[in-house]
């Protein structure tokens, strides 16, 4: 998953501007721009991209049909919308909708002049209605860096309560808010969450927890085989290729064939 949110980002299919008029950060405004690159050929891919069909992880998600890299550049024109704004974004029924959102505050949290103010009323209202992130996109555009960057000078115990939920999407954001906190060279809340997520059932948390521990182990690849020596063996498969995908051939054998003892 993390390759695919890097590769749509880096599609714009929109030309940004700088900002629209402050009188037009609505979200009706918002979501009449997002309808007019409405395309029932995109509809069709982005439904069995996110896998809405029935028993699967996005079962009953509603889609529009708008490419993400059109939707991230609209998010950066949208970046001063207020608060109350961008909370009616989430309350829609519509996935596109939900995630411009998510990523109108990943724009705005992403900018070092940001208020305090602005960047706590963020993370406040992902937490608040965290009943709207409802797919790993959505995680991904709010952890990555939003989330993690209000949090790395707080305390960080609402992640570890995350990480032992029995809702995925909050197990994925605790996870994935660590993100920030490696960039920063903080790399002990990760593998905390990682212990705590390591033998978790679902596909996408592995995925995440891989790709943060893979992450962590370009800062100290110390730490990342000292974890891999504790766990390798009985962490399931898909976590362990994400987490060894930067190593040799060899080392990814030594690992891969770790037996339990």
């Amino acid at each position: 998953m993390a390759k695919s949110i890097k590769s749509v980002k880096k599609k714009k299919a929109v030309k940004s501007k700088d900002h629209v008029s402050s009188q037009a950060l609505t979200a009706k405004y918002f979501i009449e721009r997002l309808k007019a690159h409405q395309s029932d050929v995109e509809l069709t891919k982005i439904q069995r991209y996110f896998k809405s069909g029935e028993g699967q992880y996005g079962e009953g998600d509603q889609f529009m049909g708008v490419k993400m890299g059109t939707l991230f550049a609209l998010a950066k024109e949208f970046d001063q919308m207020p608060i109350d704004e961008i909370e009616k974004l989430l309350e829609s029924p519509i996935h596109e909708v939900r995630a411009g959102a998510v990523s109108i505050m990943d724009k705005a949290s992403r900018n070092k002049k940001i208020a305090p103010e602005r960047l706590k009323d963020f993370f406040d209202l992902y937490m608040r209605r965290h009943d709207r992130i409802n797919n790993w996109d959505l995680c991904d555009l709010g952890c990555l860096y939003m989330t993690g960057s209000y949090l790395f000078d707080k305390s960080h115990a609402v992640l570890y309560k995350m990480a032992k939920s029995k809702i995925i999407w909050e197990r994925r954001t605790a996870i994935l808010s660590t993100c920030y906190f490696i960039r920063q060279g903080k790399l002990d809340d990760t593998f905390k969450i990682a212990t705590l997520l390591v033998h978790d059932k679902e596909d996408l948390i592995h995925k995440a927890t891989g790709w943060m521990l893979r992450f962590a182990g370009t800062k100290d690849p110390k730490m990342l085989r000292a974890f891999l020596d504790k766990y390798a063996a009985t962490m399931p498969r898909t976590l362990l290729r994400y987490s060894i995908e930067h190593f040799s051939k060899k080392d990814k054998e030594y690992y891969m064939t770790r037996s339990k003892t």
